[in-house]
């Protein structure tokens, strides 16, 4: 019995010391050689993409055109146009002025009764002047393709204003939103959809008219 078991005990010795030299030799044999041994720690190789800042004008002030459709309450959905002007206050507030026209048919009552018209043709041009304050809530960027990404914004506005409608001055409250997309670090493009709503009282009781504009204008930074 002690002799197996001193049998066992000299073949473990035995096979450990020539694991250990077999070892040693290669590791002589690789430093000989110039041969560096690999690391036991895996690297995982990544394929890293350079990424290139969206280059965005500094200036503050942006000035533009725009054209689209205004739907006056009982009178009509016609082309309308107009011109902003911006000032940026920082990355998420600005302001705006806003000047725009467009005109107006005749009201459902007119066409139907055969009356006399409501108001004359000048009467029946809708101008509106708005001072707003803008907020961009979600900016962000939209992608074309694999290389190619555009600056977009997309913000709440509101502000008050007059009206010329119907042969008189008009108190307006404007709000809705917006959505701009830098087309280069100087022009962006804007689709926005806004409410104007005042108060009139042509069929002899007053009530809130809405009036809703839908526009894509084009704007410049300077």
């Amino acid at each position: 019995m002690e002799g197996r078991f001193l049998f066992l005990f000299l073949s473990g010795v035995l096979l450990l010391a020539n694991l250990t030299g077999c070892a040693g030799r290669k590791a002589r044999k690789a430093a000989e050689s110039g041969v560096e041994l690999p690391e036991q720690v895996i690297e995982p190789e990544v394929d890293r993409r350079e990424v290139k800042a969206p280059k965005i004008d500094t200036e503050r002030f942006e000035i533009g055109a725009h054209v689209g459709f205004m739907s006056v309450e009982d009178f009509g959905t016609n082309v309308s146009i107009g011109a902003r002007f911006n000032y940026h206050i920082n990355e998420r507030f600005f302001i705006e002025a806003t000047y725009g026209q467009t005109d107006t048919e005749e009201t459902s009552f007119e066409l139907l009764s055969g009356a006399a018209p409501l108001l004359t043709d000048e009467e029946r041009e809708y101008t509106y002047y708005n001072a707003s304050f803008g907020y961009n809530v979600l900016p962000g960027e939209v992608f074309v393709g694999k290389k190619r990404a555009f600056t977009t914004s997309l913000y709440l506005i509101g502000g008050v204003g007059s009206t010329d409608f119907a042969g008189d001055e008009r108190f307006t409250v404007n709000f809705g939103a917006g959505f701009r997309l830098l087309a280069s670090d100087w022009l962006a493009v804007h689709l926005q959809v806004r409410d104007h709503a005042f108060d009139i009282d042509l069929f002899g009781e007053e009530k809130t008219a809405h009036n809703i504009e839908t526009l894509l204008g084009v704007t410049w930074f300077f």
